[in-house]
Parts: C-alpha cells; structure tokens; sequence
C-alpha cells in the first residue's frame, strides 16, 4: 500500500507557514480543503468578471484600481496554491509528470518566485 502525499491545504498556519494533510483524500478536512478550493476558484471568477466590467472606458478611479488590484493579487495567490496543491497530488499518482532531473512540470515547474502565503 502506498503512502499517502502530503496535500497543501488552501489556508495557512496562523504564523503564516503552509498547513499539510497526510490522509488518503476522503476525510472531513479532505472535504472542507476541497469545498474553500471552490470557493476560493468561484471568487476568482467573479473578480474576473468585475475586472473585465470596471476596466471598460474611463469608469475606474485610482481607488477603484488599487483595490481591484489588491483583490486580484490575492485571488491570484489562492488560485496559485490550488494548482500546487492538485499539482502535487496528481504527480504523486503519476510521477512521469516530473521531468527526468525531478523538477515538476518541466524545466521551469519547478523555479517558484515570490513568497508562498
């Protein structure tokens, strides 16, 4: 039997470290990770299509912009650790995902910029 991989939850530790689950993917906190993903992913949507309405014509205020940036910055950020965390988890089932020097996706899967929150 195989071991299970560690999946990256879409909330960090109140320090601000990753949080980790070790279970076969069917547990409650499998569940309620699964539902905030969604959740997360269904917010991105709709600050997209609020993007794509302000942005048309001059209606957009420096306020308005700074803001709309702020929410896209971290809807962003979510969306980005959704994709690590699926990522990871599908090349724990199938590790040809990973390039022959184990970088993941690719040449360029495995360099990350920035700060993980």
């Amino acid at each position: 039997m195989q071991e299970p991989a560690a999946r990256l939850l879409p909330w960090s530790s109140p320090n601000g470290n990753p949080c980790y689950l070790l279970s076969d993917g069917t547990g409650p906190v499998s569940r309620v990770a699964d539902d905030i993903e969604q959740l997360q992913i269904g917010m991105a949507d709709g600050l997209l299509d609020h993007a794509e309405y302000l942005l048309i014509g001059d209606r957009a205020s420096d306020r308005e912009l700074r803001f709309l940036a702020r929410g896209l910055t971290d809807c962003l950020r979510d969306v980005r650790r959704v994709a690590k965390s699926r990522g990871a988890r599908l090349r724990a089932v199938d590790p040809s995902l990973d390039d022959e020097d184990g970088n993941e996706g690719g040449k360029e899967g495995g360099k990350e910029g920035g700060s993980e929150a």
